[in-house]
């Protein structure tokens, strides 16, 4: 089996290459990658728990779904694959601002987007263990009380949008 080749990228947000996921790993490229933020229509939020299979951040909870671009796959294109792939959605996604994360573990032009599901999801096991609707607040307080186990680019890029919806649903944009 070919292994999938992810689409790097400069902190712009522009492709500047490809390269095998495993060295995008080993050497903490910066890469492109997809972030959803996932509502219901009552405004719920989705949480779920990362598999232990998982090569960054196993066992982790995760409030968007996403993941990494692939090489000739634009940031949109990646975002509804992710999202059809994870949980099933084929909803509208709404583009927010672009930003880069980085940490120890991961380096990558974070393309970020927000979307309401109708309907039943359906978890893709390979990659969700469980979930379950959150209310935002109840999220949010839930990362206060216990940062250590949630995904810490999930609450670096999408938590001060979060806080800034205050109740407003669906959100601005």
């Amino acid at each position: 089996m070919v292994e999938e080749q992810a689409a790097l990228f400069d902190e712009h947000g522009q492709v500047i290459g490809q390269a095998p996921r495993s060295r995008v790993r080993a050497e903490n490229l910066r890469h492109g990658a997809t972030g959803i933020l996932v509502f219901n229509p009552q405004g719920e939020v989705f949480v779920h728990q990362r598999t232990m299979s998982k090569d960054v951040y196993p066992g982790l909870f995760d409030f968007t779904a996403g993941g990494v671009i692939q090489a000739g796959e634009d940031p949109d294109e990646s975002a509804i694959r992710e999202a059809q792939e994870e949980l099933g959605i084929d909803s509208e996604l709404v583009r927010l601002e672009p930003e880069n994360y980085a940490d120890a573990h991961t380096r990558y032009r974070a393309f970020r987007y927000w979307t309401v599901a109708r309907g039943e999801l359906s978890l893709q096991a390979e990659e969700v263990a469980s979930g379950r609707w959150m209310e935002h607040r109840e999220l949010l307080a839930d990362i206060e009380r216990n940062p250590g186990s949630y995904m810490p680019d999930a609450v670096e890029l999408f938590g001060q949008w979060l806080k800034d919806l205050d109740g407003k649903f669906p959100p601005a944009g």
